[in-house]
């Protein structure tokens, strides 16, 4: 049964923050608010955590993990950045965005797409910044939507609902938003929209579509 905290949405108790990076450090993946919806979370290094995350999302590795990280300095650890990519995330961050990178040696193996990239992204939400900040490391992160959904879930008590038995905590910050990140990969000569979600897709070259 998962723990449930609830946590102030723009400044996090830092005893909450404290037990939820307790839970992670100890195996277990928590659900929490960033700044489009809830994600499941858990440490890097965590293989049986990891798995699962992709159990509870019914994904296998063609489906890209993100690293949350707090600022590009992280991002350049575990991706290969040049200039033009830089310049890119670093006008565009924080945000609602996800990019795919070429992966950089620091990130496990098993955390690989096959085509040896990773997502990364850096919120604008003070409580995925507190618990990465307390984690000291990116924290392994993928959105909450469950299988036979096919949307995020947004509100606390509903994750309860579904998932008590399959998490170790669950941080309340009130509805976050339904809208997903936009993701987009980067890792070649030019951008590919692979998701149009709450980021503006048109600093990329791209058309905004009429749903957004």
């Amino acid at each position: 049964m998962a723990q449930f905290f609830e946590v102030h949405p723009e400044n996090p108790q830092p005893r909450s923050i404290r037990a939820a990076v307790e839970i992670m450090k100890a195996g277990g993946v928590i659900a929490y608010p960033t700044d489009s919806c809830y994600a499941l979370g858990c440490r890097i290094g965590d293989k049986a955590a990891m798995e699962r995350i992709r159990r509870i999302r019914n994904v296998d590795e063609r489906h890209h993990l993100t690293l949350m990280c707090r600022d590009l300095s992280e991002v350049g650890q575990f991706a290969k950045v040049d200039n033009i990519q830089y310049r890119l995330i670093k006008a565009n961050t924080p945000g609602n965005y996800t990019f795919i990178l070429k992966a950089s040696r620091d990130v496990p193996r098993r955390l690989l797409h096959p085509r040896h990239t990773i997502g990364v992204r850096i919120p604008d939400h003070p409580v995925p910044l507190a618990l990465i900040a307390e984690l000291g490391e990116p924290m392994l992160s993928s959105t909450l939507i469950l299988p036979d959904h096919g949307v995020a879930l947004n509100d606390a008590e509903e994750i309860r609902t579904y998932l008590d038995h399959a998490l170790d905590g669950i941080f309340d910050a009130g509805a976050c938003g339904l809208d997903v990140t936009t993701v987009i990969d980067i890792s070649g000569d030019k951008p590919v929209l692979l998701r149009e979600g709450k980021g503006d897709i048109r600093p990329f070259g791209f058309v905004k579509t009429a749903l957004h």
